[in-house]
């Protein structure tokens, strides 16, 4: 076998599911027992309290990738699977990052948070907590070079992400009609 054939690649999938309890769960069990690894994972409800998204990056060569789609495709509260392309996508993800900073450092940790449009959501007398937004990279990049000063903690969100433009939505009343699921006793 070739090495490109077993390339190692990150990929980004986009999972709408029924709001149940356990349905996350049920989906992080299919990787531990399929082995399929997580980068990440972000889950939340969308404009209908019905649906959640689940984004989930993961890495492994072409054929695990084809095989991750069509397992998770399978489970009972899964209404949709596609990846989202990075030419066809916005990624983001959140930290939070606490640095140890007294008075004489402040201004040059708020200077670096400056550069990557960080914010600075809580300030002591020993410590500074800064909120980056973007994309993974931007979030490696920023912690790597606050990392000469003490990082006290940090919280990632992990990736989040939606397709471009109109061209690939899908549309929260066709997952509804095909689950069975009406707004009331009429089906209104």
């Amino acid at each position: 076998m070739s090495t490109s054939e077993n390339k190692k690649e990150f990929k980004v999938f986009q999972i709408l599911v029924d709001n149940n309890s356990g349905v996350l769960s049920r989906i992080a069990g299919l990787f531990s027992r399929r082995g399929y690894n997580i980068e990440s994972i972000t889950a939340g409800v969308t404009a209908d309290p019905n649906i959640t998204r689940i984004t989930i990056m993961t890495s492994g060569d072409d054929d695990i990738m084809e095989q991750i789609e069509k397992q998770v495709s399978k489970l009972v509260d899964v209404r949709d699977i596609h990846e989202l392309k990075p030419e066809e996508s916005v990624y983001r993800e959140l930290a939070m990052i606490k640095v140890r900073a007294d008075a004489s450092q402040r201004e040059n940790v708020i200077a670096l948070a400056n550069i990557f449009r960080g914010n600075i959501i809580d300030v002591s007398n020993e410590s500074l907590m800064i909120e980056i937004t973007g994309n993974s990279g931007k979030v490696d990049a920023f912690i790597r070079l606050i990392s000469g000063y003490e990082i006290l903690e940090l919280a990632r969100t992990g990736v989040a992400g939606l397709g471009r433009g109109t061209k690939n939505i899908i549309y929260i009343n066709d997952l509804r009609l095909g689950a069975g699921i009406s707004d009331g006793p009429d089906g209104e």
